[in-house]
């Protein structure tokens, strides 16, 4: 093999293993869902939106991205619906 293809093959797997050891979105995915297990919504929301805003600065996570953006539209809905519950309780 020439030589070209042999650097060009160690700088691709060094980078993708550099970029899995650094996976910063998945790893605020993960405490977002264990805060929103807690039952701690608001700061799992403002979580899973850091971890959307990292997504964003990676192309190989579209499936992430998908599931971060439901996961913010149900836990949304279910900050406005204990909101109201607390309102007309009161």
């Amino acid at each position: 093999m020439p030589p070209f293809i042999i650097v060009v093959i160690t700088i691709l797997l060094t980078s993708s293993f550099l970029a899995k050891k650094k996976n910063l979105p998945v790893k605020l995915f993960m405490e977002a869902q264990k805060n929103e297990n807690d039952g701690h919504f608001e700061e799992a929301v403002i979580t899973y939106e850091s971890a959307l805003d990292e997504v964003k600065k990676f192309r190989f996570h579209g499936n992430l991205k998908n599931k971060i953006i439901g996961k913010l539209k149900v836990l949304n809905t279910a900050i406005a619906y204990k909101n109201n519950l607390r309102f007309v309780r009161q």
